[in-house]
């Protein structure tokens, strides 16, 4: 009973806080990035937690998802909302053919591989001008403000679709972490070949689990697509700032848990933007420096996540709850 009180206490914060902020300010923008993040985290934490599979090309879906529904938008007016689900099916399309040969690899070798699939779908998209516009990237088009056409004045609305995005990744997390599918993977990560050896087929359970996660994290590019306007193949499609960049936010969180994305998100994405705003003028490269520097303080002092010190903070609650 607790767990879901302090579950609703946190949504409710979370809905709350936009309303707290201007919604046409700088820290709008900031919490509907951090939330959109925590979503993706999250949609990376089904492969690279559950599935212990250390994806590094998790870009491609997100890009392919971008590009899809902007596409359709620009071309035949399709509303996005629609072109997320038709973004959806082309990422979880490319889970499948990039995981089919790579689940077999472990370790390094399935991250390098990733990583290798995303960095050929940015030089795809960065040649094949005629649809994506090569280098010089696509722009939304401005449209009256209308909920049907995902087109709105302020920021307001995309920090609250972006939070029910993050609750809707989330509990599916769950549903799968929880469900028969969930104590498969488990068994997996633990022993791959004592998994085989009772009966599960190690392959076809975690490329389920890759096409689900690929599906989400094309989905979620369509949302950062509405809320940029503008982006192109090395934005996209970064290795370093959208794959590395929402590992990095689960391990750092807590890999494998529901709460683990959430809070590397809450702590990540607004660090690093204080930083550039306080120290970005000062001299090149200043303030990823110092975000670099607090990055390696905080494994070091947490090495497995953010996750046990909000565990330590919750036991502590009880005991204190409990205590006569």
């Amino acid at each position: 009973m607790r767990k879901w009180l302090a579950l609703a206490a946190v949504i409710a914060v979370a809905a709350v806080l936009p309303l707290l902020l201007s919604p046409t300010g700088y820290w709008i923008r900031v919490l509907t990035f951090t939330l959109l993040f925590a979503a993706m985290a999250q949609a990376w934490n089904l492969i690279g937690g559950l599935a212990n599979q250390t994806s590094l090309g998790h870009a491609a879906f997100f890009g392919i998802g971008a590009y899809t529904s902007t596409i359709l938008l620009l071309k035949f007016g399709i509303t996005p909302w629609l072109g997320m689900f038709a973004a959806g099916a082309l990422g979880g399309l490319a889970a499948l053919v990039i995981a089919i040969p790579t689940l077999r690899l472990q370790g390094h070798y399935f991250a390098l591989a990733t990583l290798a699939f995303g960095e050929v779908m940015r030089v795809i998209a960065n040649v094949w001008t005629p649809l994506t516009g090569g280098p010089g990237g696509l722009s939304v088009p401005f449209t009256p403000p209308s909920f049907a056409a995902y087109s709105f004045k302020q920021l307001l609305p995309h920090a609250y679709i972006a939070l029910v995005a993050l609750i809707i990744v989330t509990a599916i997390f769950e549903i799968i972490r929880r469900g028969a599918m969930g104590y498969r993977l488990r068994a997996i990560r633990e022993n791959p070949a004592a998994a085989e050896v009772i009966g599960i087929d190690t392959t076809k359970v975690k490329l389920q689990t890759a096409v689900i996660s690929g599906v989400l994290m094309a989905m979620l590019g369509t949302l950062y697509a509405q809320v940029a306007v503008f982006f192109d193949p090395d934005t996209v499609f970064s290795a370093a700032a959208i794959s590395i960049r929402v590992a990095l936010i689960a391990i750092l969180g807590g890999v494998g848990t529901a709460a683990g994305p959430i809070l590397g998100a809450l702590f990540i994405i607004p660090i690093e933007e204080l930083m550039n705003d306080l120290f970005s003028a000062r001299a090149a490269g200043l303030s990823q420096l110092i975000f670099g520097a607090i990055l390696i303080a905080v494994i070091l002092w947490k090495p497995r996540g953010f996750i046990t010190l909000w565990d330590a903070l919750r036991a502590r609650f009880v005991r204190g709850e409990t205590r006569p």
